[in-house]
């Protein structure tokens, strides 16, 4: 089952998604608005809601409660890009300019406010305080993984458990989250949200993983960003943690110097390091041992073409350029 056919799937349930999104953008604000469109525009990948929608659909979810959490899911996505690229001075994302290089960071930061407030009140609509329960502990999760992440900036000594902890908490808390409430909505057994948050967990580090090795080998025009952009802005991630643990001492020095001062100048030094020691091949191997486990997760729910596609979408989380 290719992305296109798991997208297919769920296609009616996204099209009432994108529509739910734009309907409660909606602001008197002008500001708020014209910054909504152009987020609108972006060009993501709608990934999170289509989780939340394929795992409601493959627990039996009827109706449209999980059409309005799968636009909250994006919306507080969207929040946490909106104030990553302001703590990151980004200026490009998915080869557009970001929406603080447009709008500035003091709009950015607050349309991010509104992403999230507005995403408290359609919880409050749909009207389950358990589905609240999971969302809001999901969110103040995420916020601690993006001040880990900060910590660890510029950080050489940060290893595979710190960084592993960031990881799960500021990416993949949220593909968790999104998985779990769809059990929560159709008032499945507890041995089957659990299969989904497991499923969520360990599907979100993959792709995370997967991400941190395409910042060190996929083109710009292919993903939006320059190569090397994690450690440009200080971030050590697992590949360049895996080659600071395995490299020669000189190799290591100049790992740590790169991550201590940020900035391009080391890029293709650290670059030739990584290469040597097979770090993204690492790297690569801890993303396929996570997918199995959410594959494995999956395979607890009852049998659907919806349990499949989250299965094939886990596998799609590896085997993606982009």
């Amino acid at each position: 089952m290719p992305i296109r056919e798991i997208r297919s799937l769920a296609a009616e349930d996204m099209q009432a998604v994108d529509t739910c999104i734009r309907s409660r953008l909606q602001s008197p604000v002008a500001l708020i608005n014209q910054l909504s469109e152009y987020i609108i525009h972006s060009g993501g990948k709608r990934l999170r809601p289509l989780l939340a929608v394929l795992a409601a659909r493959a627990c039996g979810c009827e109706g449209d409660r999980h059409v309005t959490l799968a636009a909250v899911v994006e919306f507080i996505h969207t929040a946490t890009l909106l104030h990553d690229d302001v703590v990151d001075a980004s200026e490009l994302r998915r080869g557009r300019e970001t929406a603080n290089h447009l709008f500035g960071n003091e709009a950015a930061v607050l349309v991010g406010d509104f992403l999230y407030s507005r995403a408290f009140e359609m919880m409050v609509d749909v009207g389950s305080m358990r589905v609240m329960e999971i969302l809001a502990h999901a969110t103040n999760v995420i916020a601690e993984g993006e001040v880990m992440q900060l910590m660890n900036c510029h950080d050489p000594e940060v290893d595979e458990a710190r960084y592993m902890d960031v990881i799960r908490s500021k990416t993949a808390k949220l593909f968790e989250a999104a998985c779990q409430i769809g059990a929560v909505l159709a008032d499945r057994p507890d041995i089957e949200e659990q299969a989904l948050a497991r499923y969520g967990r360990h599907l979100g580090t993959a792709f995370q993983l997967i991400d941190d090795v395409l910042d060190y080998t996929a083109e710009s025009d292919v993903t939006g960003k320059r190569m090397g952009d994690d450690l440009a802005e200080g971030k050590p991630t697992l590949p360049l943690i895996q080659a600071l643990r395995t490299a020669e001492p000189e190799q290591q020095a100049v790992i740590r110097a790169a991550i201590e001062s940020g900035g391009r100048e080391h890029v293709d030094a650290v670059l030739a390091i990584i290469d040597q020691t097979r770090a993204l091949a690492y790297t690569r191997s801890r993303a396929e041992e996570e997918t199995a486990e959410a594959i494995a997760a999956a395979g607890l729910l009852p049998p659907s073409a919806y349990r499949d596609a989250l299965i094939r979408l886990a596998r799609y989380a590896v085997e993606r350029e982009y």
